[in-house]
């Protein structure tokens, strides 16, 4: 049975048979071994989840195999923030023997930051993947989380995530609470994400932008450096100003001593 894919602002929850949890502890403790730079473009600012600023994420991947199964891991890691151990990670377990696909982990994909179309990129990297060399094995149906149904607005951003992959969702009840996800074969899925919200930064894309930036930067302490001048100048200007004015008025203080004295004593 696979786990739900749901959008980023709403984890979904499955259980897993014992026999999910063995290949689990299989490569329990693979960790990301490729990296690439995700973009992730500057939005105006949403309600719900604030501010969104240009900010860029470390994309990590690392895949496994044997004749029994097969493992693709991704993560993702921010600059500067720490998240949990069940964050920004994406499990997709390939059952060689039994042709089928599972999603991991449990808990659901939890993104953050969210919002940013990461959920999305993440998801279409693991259908990818998959659809290259097993588009026939299946996907079961799985019932989705009832708590990501209390909140109107998050299931309708889990089923939009999800109808987006490709997911069929449908509901037994007029409340929407008992949701499921049918079966899908990995081919049926859709391995797109928003561009425009993120975007793959290749090396040399990356080394223009430090390029560029550095230019500016050396632009900017050339502009810096003639204000300071400029702020210099008019700085002994004005010292020397105030010494001609002291110097005036100093004069001219004499000048009226002077002439009061002359006046009283003739």
């Amino acid at each position: 049975m696979t786990e739900a894919i749901i959008e980023d602002q709403a984890p979904a929850q499955a259980v897993a048979s014992e026999g999910e949890v063995a290949v689990a502890v299989l490569w329990d403790n693979v960790s990301a071994e490729h990296f690439s730079m995700l973009r992730l473009a500057p939005l105006p600012t949403d309600r719900a989840t604030g501010t969104r600023p240009l900010r860029f994420v470390e994309f990590g991947r690392a895949e496994r195999s044997n004749k029994d199964f097969s493992l693709l891991r991704m993560s993702y890691n921010l600059p500067g923030q720490k998240t949990r151990k069940e964050q920004n990670q994406l499990d997709i377990w390939v059952d060689h023997a039994n042709r089928t696909v599972r999603i991991g982990p449990e808990s659901g994909l939890q993104i953050e930051p969210c919002n940013r179309g990461l959920g999305r990129f993440m998801a279409a990297q693991g259908v990818i993947w998959a659809q290259k060399r097993w588009s026939d094995y299946q996907i079961a149906g799985t019932a989705l989380a009832n708590k990501d149904a209390l909140n109107e607005d998050t299931r309708l951003r889990r089923d939009q995530f999800l109808k987006a992959l490709g997911f069929e969702v449908a509901y037994a009840d007029a409340q929407h609470l008992k949701g499921t996800i049918k079966d899908v074969k990995v081919g049926n899925l859709n391995g797109t994400w928003n561009a425009d919200k993120v975007q793959v930064v290749e090396i040399l894309d990356t080394a223009h932008m430090l390029q560029q930036a550095e230019q500016k930067i050396q632009e900017q302490e050339v502009l810096i450096k003639k204000a300071e001048d400029k702020v210099g100048k008019y700085k002994r200007d004005d010292s020397g100003l105030r010494f001609t004015i002291a110097c005036l008025v100093t004069f001219a203080v004499f000048q009226a001593g002077l002439l009061i004295w002359i006046a009283t004593h003739r």
